[in-house]
């Protein structure tokens, strides 16, 4: 299984303007923008920390999974959550060839931790022998940050606030996420409930 990002998010998405004022920068100099382009990388770096670790795509995005076999014949667990819409699933042949699916021949089973393609029918098509399945599909808690659960927003503000104070550190440890941080996301974690359960 192989996951891209196909689309990404404008960095108007990203509250900028919070941030600075987050981080106590000061303003009315003539230079309240001098740091932005700073300001948003640790914003998407502290997006990226967090979907990581919770497996949620926080700003609405569009992505493709690459599918050798299924995991179950009937439905495929999608990796990342919440998924909103399946734009395509298309079967690749060992020679490139592809075949789209009919959206009747499957449907999307919404769920908060592991949301599933599903067949409509008794099992999904078989994938061809050394090819692939490709499913787009779109996937985000929210189309901007204003429509973010206030939680992870906070999270987010204080991650990238936490990069951006120690950005000339190296001696943190590897995957080093502040206790606010991590309280603040725990809930949106995923549940793994025994071997295999989830992918």
């Amino acid at each position: 299984m192989m996951l891209s990002e196909v689309s990404s998010y404008a960095d108007a998405a990203l509250p900028v303007a919070q941030f600075r004022t987050h981080l106590r920068l000061g303003s009315g100099f003539g230079e309240d923008g001098l740091q932005d382009d700073l300001l948003l990388g640790f914003l998407r770096a502290a997006v990226a920390a967090i979907e990581a670790r919770t497996g949620k795509v926080l700003i609405a995005r569009g992505f493709s999974l690459r599918v050798e076999e299924w995991l179950d014949g009937m439905a495929e667990p999608f990796p990342v959550a919440p998924v909103t819409a399946v734009s395509a699933v298309v079967l690749v042949d060992a020679e490139g060839g592809e075949v789209v699916l009919e959206a009747g021949a499957y449907r999307l089973e919404p769920d908060a931790q592991v949301p599933l393609l599903r067949s409509v029918g008794v099992l999904l098509p078989t994938i061809p022998t050394d090819g692939y399945a490709r499913i787009g599909f779109t996937a985000g808690m929210a189309v901007d940050w204003g429509g973010l659960p206030a939680d992870l927003g906070q999270a987010v503000l204080l991650l990238a606030a936490h990069y951006y104070e120690y950005r000339d550190e190296t001696s943190l440890a590897v995957g080093c996420m502040p206790f606010g941080v991590t309280s603040l996301i725990e809930r949106y974690r995923r549940m793994r409930l025994g071997l295999g359960a989830v992918r």
